[in-house]
């Protein structure tokens, strides 16, 4: 083996999945709203009741970034009045771990710094 060559290749970093965790943190209310179809509130109106300061424009913008990126799956009921519901796709409940570990990861710090460490 020739001792000039390069035996690893520079790491380059996932773009797709770093932007996407990027914009969910960037975006206010994306974890609020994971919080909440964990307790069974999927329903838009339902949402926007049970968290202060949350409107209808800001949430909206936020389920459809959370769609886009396959987190939320909407399902329109053919009823009347319209319905719909926002559940977790199972891409989603892999990016969740990911935020839990994140958040984990964070606690570790946190307790860390309070340490003086």
């Amino acid at each position: 083996m020739n001792t000039n060559e390069k035996i690893i290749l520079r790491k380059t970093p996932p773009l797709n999945s770093a932007r996407m965790v990027e914009t969910i943190y960037g975006c206010k209310w994306s974890l609020t709203v994971y919080q909440l179809l964990s307790v069974g509130i999927n329903r838009p109106g339902e949402m926007v009741r049970n968290v202060e300061g949350l409107t209808t424009k800001v949430l909206n913008v936020c389920l459809k970034k959370n769609i886009e990126f396959g987190i939320l799956e909407r399902i329109s009921f053919n009823e009347l009045p319209p319905r719909v519901e926002y559940h977790v796709t199972e891409f989603g409940q892999k990016f969740l771990t990911i935020v839990d570990a994140l958040e984990a990861l964070q606690r570790d710090v946190d307790i860390d710094k309070n340490r003086g460490i």
